[in-house]
């Protein structure tokens, strides 16, 4: 079985920054790309960031410029560093990651719990 495991989210005041982590474990052949996924309250889940295993990245709009994701392979943990945060920004953010399993025909799209992300003052 895969876990993914979140964590960095909490209280910030706008501006300020916030990183968060996200930790694969379990019968994890390799891993292809991961993402940073974000839902606010009465809104749908959006896709925040993304990052192949080669380290391609893509960004919503909304962030560019402000929040970079990374990944290591070594520790199969991606990153979202989030700068100048905005009110707006405020929402529950899950870590997703396309897993390979070691056994075949294992593995697929694995979802985390999600960790909050509050902006406020």
């Amino acid at each position: 079985q895969v876990q993914l495991l979140e964590s960095g989210g909490g209280l910030v005041q706008p501006g300020g920054s916030l990183r968060l982590s996200c930790t694969a474990s379990g019968s994890i052949f390799d891993i292809n790309d991961m993402g940073w996924y974000r839902q606010a309250p009465g809104k749908e889940r959006e896709l925040v960031a993304g990052i192949t295993r080669s380290g391609s990245t893509n960004y919503v709009d909304s962030v560019k410029g402000r929040f970079t994701i990374s990944r290591d392979n070594a520790k199969n943990t991606a990153y979202l560093q989030m700068n100048s945060l905005k009110p707006e920004d405020t929402a529950v953010y899950i870590c997703s990651a396309h897993i390979i399993g070691v056994t075949a025909g294992s593995g697929g799209r694995y979802w985390g719990q999600g960790t909050r992300v509050t902006v406020s003052s």
